[in-house]
């Protein structure tokens, strides 16, 4: 009868099975970490691609949407739906279902828009609607035309029956001005919103707790001042339409607000 080797055991060449199972159980763990994070970053970029092709739309860059669809008249882009701020029935006070609201202020201002007086645009804050100089002022001018009265009273009548917040900002070109009523870009940013802001309050009843004026003269622009059709763009008045956590209680509170440099 043949004995065992000293010290060997019966079976034991099998024992790197286990060990080989224990190693493709941990590689199968690796790969699904590997693939989970893979999906996490693809979200990630697409966040991040869709917060540049924002910042690019809101500095007029692009003429048209992504998917090749035609802008909405006065070359603003047709927003996607599923990208709406919070919000779907705002209330007093509430967050801003921002396209819903375009929406509802393009069916007052079809010509305007039509004809590059007002321009609108969806951005993380809420939605801007500009009062571009050609329809609403004078060249250097701070005071409203009284054509554009009935235009403002249109805005407002819609602006009223939610209550939101607003933040009026005044915006020039780059072009100096000095004249008798204002010695700069500053002064007449900041009196256009101030007289924008003082319509809105005593003529059309907006809650004035709840409407400020800004004035950034040219340092905000939306287009290059290099052009004719740039600087035109960037001489107007926004409405910053926002919710009441976008909005600091100073904003809500100061009735001017004039960056200092």
């Amino acid at each position: 009868m043949r004995r065992p080797a000293r010290g060997g055991t019966p079976g034991s060449h099998d024992r790197w099975l286990v060990s080989y199972a224990d190693f493709i159980t941990l590689l199968f763990a690796f790969f699904v970490v590997l693939y989970a994070s893979a999906e996490m970053d693809k979200k990630k970029i697409s966040e991040l691609s869709a917060a540049i092709q924002g910042a690019f739309q809101q500095l007029g860059a692009f003429s048209k949407s992504p998917t090749g669809s035609e802008p909405y008249p006065g070359g603003r882009l047709s927003p996607p739906l599923t990208n709406s701020l919070p919000g779907p029935n705002p209330s007093p006070g509430g967050a801003v279902d921002a396209y819903a609201l375009q929406r509802e202020l393009e069916e007052v201002l079809g010509s305007e828009l039509r004809q590059d007086e007002v321009e609108m645009r969806v951005t993380p804050e809420g939605l801007v609607l500009s009062l571009r100089e050609v329809g609403f002022f004078n060249s250097g001018r701070a005071e409203v035309l009284p054509t554009a009265l009935p235009k403002l009273g249109r805005i407002a009548k819609v602006l009223n029956t939610h209550g939101f917040e607003i933040r009026v900002e005044g915006h020039t070109d780059d072009v100096p001005i000095h004249n008798q009523e204002f010695q700069s870009n500053w002064e007449l940013s900041t009196a256009r919103a101030t007289r924008v802001v003082a319509l809105l309050v005593e003529t059309y009843d907006l809650d004035p707790l709840k409407i400020a004026a800004a004035g950034y003269g040219p340092y905000r622009p939306v287009a290059s001042n290099d052009t004719p059709q740039g600087r035109r763009m960037n001489r107007r008045v926004d409405l910053v339409i926002t919710s009441r956590a976008a909005l600091r209680p100073s904003q809500a509170t100061a009735p001017v607000e004039q960056p200092v440099g």
